[in-house]
């Protein structure tokens, strides 16, 4: 019998956890650890965030799904692997910390025989002075951030109802964060609705980001087939960015936050401060924090996480320059070198170097934005690791048939522009692949027959058609495993 562990239960652990069980006999363990009780479909974050749907219709309790699936759940925070056991006993285990109300501070252990880190990021606002929940700026990085984003942007409807001029910043909090689609996406729908209320007039809107050129995306930005012609994402990018009153402010690295002012260097050295009255920043983002020790209990933190503290996998960290990249410096299988019953997914696993062109002012500091995880890349490496493992479990096959590069993967990105069935609209855009292969398409990097952009209402219809779909695929309703990544 064999028991697999899955550390987080967002895109692509709650992915891995249902393709592991689904897979395996119930002769063998499924165990998930997460610290909230709650599922939650993060791209729809956006619209709790404007007032057009609630918490509840982004959200779900993971208990019932999983005993119904036959997993066990433990409401809790990993905090440390022992993959070698300790002084008594050699399974390999990790220690957590209960935050289930009934147990919350309680500490106890996870033993495993295979071990999948899908804990995503530590939204690290505390990276950037001011910034984040509670301090000076919003976020929609989840549910509860999002609903309160909603109530202060009501107010600023509500001073803008009754005369005030205000400033609405949207964009990057830190200059290395990467996630510009969701702030991207989060500015065009809180344009939508001022645009509707009446209140343009009242509002000057800006977009703040660190990307070289708007449209980078972490990625490096794109060239795309749009009509039938190839453009730009940074064309693209800014072309929806003035539809809807838009500003933007790019080159920028957010560095401190003050009540109405944000202070920010530019890759030319210079530092220059943006007054604002509401602002939504994507914070940095860092690994989890989990510690590792050896069954000496010397700390080995460093064998399996990069100093970013993601986890290491099957990759190149050899920090070779960036013009000697290749994409297949970039992981397929996310098993951990050290430990191969160890893998990371999604956003949990160290990217071997940046996608868009590392840029520092001239002070040093680095503008650019990370390689980008979330969405189908999250989905698509918990299910090929999944996958994987159940090879393994059930079949001894050690060698894995199954494998994702981002080299090789594509990935689609609609970004939502209103709610309204007949006026709303969505930027709608694919990659392929997402890591630019210029050595196999030398002209664009990728293959412009994948890589498109268009704009328009059907897309926000496939938008909110994803939105049930992809849930009905976490609640493991009939055929669930039919819907893609």
């Amino acid at each position: 019998m064999a028991k697999v562990v899955v550390l987080g239960a967002g895109i692509s652990g709650h992915t891995a956890a249902a393709h592991i069980r689904r897979r395996l006999g119930r002769n063998h363990e499924v165990a998930v650890v997460s610290p909230s009780q709650y599922y939650q479909w993060i791209p729809s974050n956006i619209w709790v965030g404007v007032g057009k749907m609630t918490v509840d219709q982004v959200r779900f309790k993971l208990g019932p799904v999983y005993k119904k699936w036959g997993i066990q759940f433990e409401q809790a925070r990993a905090t440390e692997i022992y993959p070698e056991g300790d002084s008594n006993s050699e399974k390999a285990y990790v220690s957590i910390e209960y935050t289930d109300p009934a147990r919350k501070g309680e500490k106890g252990k996870v033993d495993y025989d295979y071990l999948i880190n899908a804990t995503g990021p530590k939204l690290n606002f505390e990276a950037t002075d001011g910034l984040g929940p509670g301090k000076y700026t919003c976020s929609v990085c989840s549910y509860d951030h999002a609903a309160e984003t909603w109530l202060e942007l009501q107010h600023c409807f509500e001073r803008m109802k009754k005369g005030e001029n205000l400033k609405l910043v949207f964009g990057t909090g830190h200059p290395a964060a990467t996630c510009q689609g969701a702030a991207f996406e989060y500015a065009l729908n809180v344009a939508y609705e001022i645009k509707a209320l009446g209140l343009l007039d009242r509002a000057e809107m800006i977009w703040l980001t660190n990307e070289y050129e708007l449209g980078d995306f972490g990625m490096g930005g794109a060239f795309i087939k749009r009509g039938g012609y190839v453009t730009s994402t940074k064309v693209f990018s800014e072309s929806v960015l003035a539809e809807y009153g838009i500003r933007w402010i790019k080159r920028a690295g957010v560095t401190k936050i003050e009540k109405g002012l944000i202070h920010y260097e530019t890759l030319d050295g210079q530092h220059l401060t943006q007054p604002f009255d509401f602002a939504m920043l994507i914070p940095a983002f860092a690994g989890a924090g989990l510690k590792a020790f050896n069954r000496k209990g010397d700390d080995i933190t460093n064998t399996l996480f990069a100093p970013s503290g993601f986890m290491k996998v099957d990759a190149d960290y050899s920090g070779k320059p960036f013009e000697e990249w290749s994409i297949s410096d970039w992981p397929s299988i996310y098993q951990n070198p050290a430990y191969n019953n160890l893998f990371a997914t999604g956003i949990a696993f160290a990217p071997p170097h940046q996608i868009s062109k590392p840029m520092k002012s001239p002070n040093g500091i680095l503008i650019t934005p990370s390689p980008p995880r979330t969405g189908m890349p999250s989905g698509v490496t918990g299910k090929i690791v999944a996958l994987n493992l159940a090879d393994l479990i059930n079949k001894g096959r050690t060698e894995f048939r199954h494998k994702a590069s981002m080299g090789k993967m594509g990935a689609a990105c609609i970004v939502s522009a209103g709610f309204s069935m007949t006026k709303g609209q969505a930027a709608t855009m694919t990659v392929f692949p997402i890591v630019p292969d210029w050595e196999k398409y030398p002209e664009w990097g990728r293959d412009l027959s994948y890589t498109v952009g268009e704009i328009g209402l059907a897309g926000h219809w496939i938008k909110l058609l994803l939105h049930y779909l992809f849930l009905h695929k976490a609640k493991g309703y009939p055929f669930w495993w039919l819907l893609p990544e």
